[in-house]
């Protein structure tokens, strides 16, 4: 697993993302930890991504990933971490099926 974590998402996060993908790698971008310089462009390279086979998910999910489980020894303290409500992304639209570049 390779995470794609940018704070902005011009075209070199992009392209790193796709190169990864045509070497046959997973790509995972974590989709709260990235920006645009306007949602348009965000959802866009977002989209693109997936499109190319990038897995898109977010830093709490990519977190309880890496964990795995109850188990681990940081795993109370990761909880309260986690816990926190998260501020909004603007990304909800983006998973509800209401943007048309996922259809």
């Amino acid at each position: 697993m390779v995470p794609v974590v940018r704070q902005e998402l011009d075209s070199r996060p992009q392209n790193t993302a796709l190169d990864l993908l045509d070497l046959g790698l997973q790509v995972h971008v974590v989709v709260d930890a990235c920006s645009s310089r306007s949602q348009v462009d965000r959802l866009v390279a977002l989209a693109r991504m997936r499109q190319s086979g990038a897995f898109l998910s977010t830093s709490e999910g990519l977190i309880l990933q890496l964990v795995g489980d109850a188990a681990h020894p940081q795993f109370k303290e990761i909880q309260k971490i986690i816990k926190e409500p998260a501020p909004d992304s603007g990304l909800l639209g983006f998973f509800q099926g209401q943007n048309p570049l996922f259809r």
